[in-house]
């Protein structure tokens, strides 16, 4: 039963992976070319906002790895290990590195929606902002409950 759960949340993990890699291949030129016809007087701005989204969308795709490293820590009964722990800390850091991203990137949203009257796109950026701060409380919650699990079954391990 156990590895027909953490094969179901592996192929989670992929198919959580497969629309940011789609957009990344048709949707980020669209937006670096729109960003560009937004700011026709900085020459290099299409080249800058290619660059800075594909290097925001690397945290993303490192917290999936981990995630998916997690689970295979599960299958093979290494869930109370180091090795968790340090999978949940690394998923930690890339949601908040996510974070930064975004927030540095909220005045080209807001900007992109005052030239196409849309505020919907701030409500976007706001809305991933939000889900990776979640995201990084909960892996510093699961962190944390794991690490004291580990702590607790060791003194066991001692005492007997």
């Amino acid at each position: 039963m156990k590895r027909v759960s953490t094969a179901l949340l592996k192929a989670a993990v992929i198919i959580i992976g497969i629309p940011v890699l789609v957009a990344c291949i048709f949707l980020v030129p669209e937006i670096a070319n729109y960003t560009a016809e937004l700011f026709p007087d900085i020459s290099f701005m299409k080249y800058l906002v290619l660059f800075y989204l594909y290097i925001a969308v690397m945290p993303f795709y490192f917290a999936l790895y981990q995630a998916f490293l997690l689970l295979s820590y599960i299958d093979h009964n290494k869930a109370f290990s180091e090795l968790s722990v340090k999978a949940l800390k690394t998923i930690k850091y890339c949601a908040i590195v996510i974070s930064i991203f975004c927030i540095i990137a909220m005045p080209l949203f807001y900007f992109m929606a005052e030239y196409d009257d849309a505020p919907g796109i701030i409500v976007i950026g706001l809305f991933i902002i939000f889900a990776s701060l979640v995201i990084s409380v909960f892996a510093a919650v699961l962190q944390k409950l794991l690490q004291e699990a580990i702590d607790i079954k060791s003194e066991n391990d001692l005492t007997v």
